[in-house]
């Protein structure tokens, strides 16, 4: 059977990704910090056979290095033959240090994980060509590690107890010193968790037209999502909200698309919505391949009437 242990930095991240591992092999998790043997509980209602709790008050903070060296320990530990990490922003730049640590190879952003003929090792799918096809990669080295895009598989609780092992961590100081901190603004929109997205494309001309999907998004207690250019092009919205290849994966019950043409990049973070609608002028907009209901029209006209309708009910 395969040995598989699960890192993310983030709780729901590893929750996801240990649901997976179980039905891969026998799963086991890490988990590190200052303070965190309290948390080994939590993932055994996730599925986790053992908890291997690495505790060291220089983990309080991320660094890189130190926390490849905690988790690489760990694997070694656990005797895993795969660990599979949260393909977060720290999880992409931990993966690469934690596989060159462990000498096997390495995979980041997988978005599907699978075993060809119920035999190792795993095997991972992943955007290739700038997200216009899925590419299938296969780790020929006796280890692997394999970093998941967050939100690819559903968190699910198996009720079940396990095994708590305490590792004894052998840490070098990190190489990098804080000296200062400034509070970041914090993310005022939480859009892969929406039950309803309203996300908005190029086809609006100004920035404060903006306050359109705005009233919708109130009207339908809705989140608002953005495409690439939009947020790190004109900056009219925060990088939070950002969905597709280089933003955030997006499962939500309704997805309206507004002036949105639709391109790969973007639309590979939408392809989970239970119902996707889109509104765009051009019935050519290769948003409409994907869109269970689609709107030929102009943005203008159709999502006043659609907010005015809305209200009525």
């Amino acid at each position: 059977m395969t040995q598989i242990l699960v890192f993310s930095e983030q709780d729901s991240v590893a929750f996801e990704l240990l649901s997976k591992a179980r039905e891969l092999g026998a799963a086991s998790v890490a988990v590190m910090g200052a303070s965190v043997g309290a948390k080994a509980s939590d993932y055994f209602a996730f599925g986790g056979q053992k908890v291997f709790v690495g505790e060291d008050a220089r983990l309080a903070d991320f660094h890189a290095d130190m926390y490849a060296d905690a988790l690489a320990q760990i694997a070694d530990a656990s005797g895993a033959q795969t660990v599979l990490i949260g393909s977060t922003k720290r999880g992409k730049e931990l993966a690469g240090r934690v596989a060159q640590r462990l000498n096997c190879g390495a995979v980041t952003d997988a978005i599907g994980l699978e075993l060809a003929a119920g035999k190792p090792p795993l095997q991972a799918q992943r955007y290739a060509l700038g997200g216009n096809t899925v590419a299938t990669d296969v780790i020929t080295s006796a280890r692997q590690v394999i970093a998941v895009m967050p939100r690819t598989f559903e968190a699910s609780r198996t009720g079940g107890t396990g095994e708590t092992v305490r590792i004894e961590l052998k840490l070098r100081e990190p190489r990098v010193k804080i000296v200062e901190r400034k509070q970041k603004a914090a993310a005022v929109a939480n859009i892969e968790s929406a039950l309803t997205l309203v996300v908005v494309g190029r086809g609006f001309s100004k920035q404060q037209d903006l306050a359109l999907a705005n009233e919708l998004a109130k009207a339908l207690q809705a989140e608002v999502g953005c495409t690439r250019t939009i947020a790190a092009d004109l900056h009219w919205l925060g990088e939070e909200r950002m969905v597709g290849i280089s933003g955030k994966k997006c499962k939500p019950r309704l997805m309206l698309s507004i002036g949105v043409s639709g391109q790969i990049q973007h639309t590979v973070g939408i392809l989970g919505s239970k119902v996707i609608v889109a509104i765009n002028k051009d019935k050519a907009a290769p948003i409409f391949k994907i869109a269970d209901y689609g709107i030929v029209g102009d943005l203008y006209q159709v999502v006043p009437k659609l907010i005015e309708r809305i209200g009525k009910r």
